[in-house]
């Protein structure tokens, strides 16, 4: 994948992340500053903990004001948009699909830029997808999508990996791999969401009373 179309790819993933968090912390009646570190955490969350496993000496918000440009962005459309967004609420996860994607994918490209395996590299993915959500469940009083039966979370972003190296293997070039993969997380995070679609239970709650 071309550096360009990977900065692209992460800048899209940021703002729709950082929207993500702004609209559930206003939903969650948080005041503006509260709005603004929620939209924070889960735009970056899941890059900064990427940065720190692979050893990046400085985590990439610390050293590039456009990341903080597009947060701030982010939070502020949330805001403004807000309205439209609290009666259409599949928006909410259009936009946490959409950055679970792309995280997904910018992560696999840091791994392959480190020459790391296929596992290793959707592991990287997967964290920088998913982390991020995880920290704004956490703050906002949410039970962790990535802990429960609720939602087809890591999985999708797991199975898009694996999505974005069979492509890979059979020639495909890098910008319709990742664009497939990209899509094909979106669309399962929301077919999973729209029909309830769970992962299995490994007990049933009356076989563990």
């Amino acid at each position: 994948m071309e550096s360009t179309l990977f900065e692209i790819l992460d800048t899209i993933g940021i703002f729709a992340f950082a929207m993500s968090g702004a609209t559930l912390a206003i939903k969650k009646r948080f005041d503006v500053f509260g709005i603004f570190v929620l939209a924070f955490v889960t735009a970056v969350g899941g890059g900064t903990l990427r940065d720190l496993l692979i050893g990046t000496n400085t985590v990439s918000w610390i050293r590039d004001n456009q990341l903080i440009y597009t947060v701030t962005a982010g939070a502020i459309a949330a805001i403004i948009l807000f309205k439209i967004i609290h009666r259409l609420n599949l928006f909410v996860y259009i936009f946490d699909a959409i950055g679970l994607g792309l995280f997904t994918i910018a992560g696999i490209e840091k791994g392959q830029i480190l020459e790391l395996n296929m596992f290793m590299c959707i592991a990287l993915g997967a964290i920088s997808a998913t982390f991020g959500g995880v920290l704004r469940d956490i703050l906002s009083g949410e039970k962790p999508m990535l802990l429960t039966r609720k939602e087809i979370y890591a999985s999708a972003s797991i199975a898009g990996g694996f999505v974005y190296f069979g492509l890979a293997a059979i020639g495909v070039s890098n910008q319709i791999t990742a664009f497939a993969a990209v899509l094909f997380i979106i669309f399962v995070r929301l077919i999973t969401h729209q029909y309830d679609i769970r992962m299995p239970e490994l007990y049933k709650e009356k076989s563990i009373e």
